[in-house]
């Protein structure tokens, strides 16, 4: 099977509170006119992109009732949503993410507690 852009991470599952991130080139300014400026990257190990998965959050477990065998099977694990989102830029420590290649292409993947900041566009 012959995998396009837009489909070749559909496999790709993201875990827990972590995201997966394309970064962006270091220079790159965005529309609304953010930018690290390089002597900030260097010195604090900053590194923005766009966040093109997300994983299903913070794992609560729930507690165990007696189940009645008419009752369908709940799932055991609930999760707390992540303020991340697909789409968002993300500006976060290089330090707390791991960086990895996938079909030639970097990306980091990074726990929302690495995430400094967000940006959002409002129509997403």
């Amino acid at each position: 099977m012959h995998l396009t852009q837009d489909n070749k991470l559909k496999k790709l599952i993201v875990v827990g509170d972590r995201v997966l991130i394309k970064p962006t080139t270091p220079n790159e300014r965005t529309d609304s006119g953010l930018y690290l400026p390089p002597g900030l990257q260097e010195r604090e190990k900053i590194q923005q992109g766009y966040i093109i998965k997300a994983g299903p959050g913070y794992a609560i477990p729930v507690p165990s009732e007696e189940t009645e065998s008419w009752k369908q099977e709940e799932e055991k694990v609930k999760y707390v949503p992540l303020q991340a989102k697909e789409g968002d830029l993300a500006i976060f420590l290089v330090s707390g993410s791991t960086e990895v290649m996938y079909q030639g292409e970097k990306y980091f993947i990074v726990p929302q507690g690495a995430i400094l900041m967000l940006e959002r566009e409002e129509d997403l």
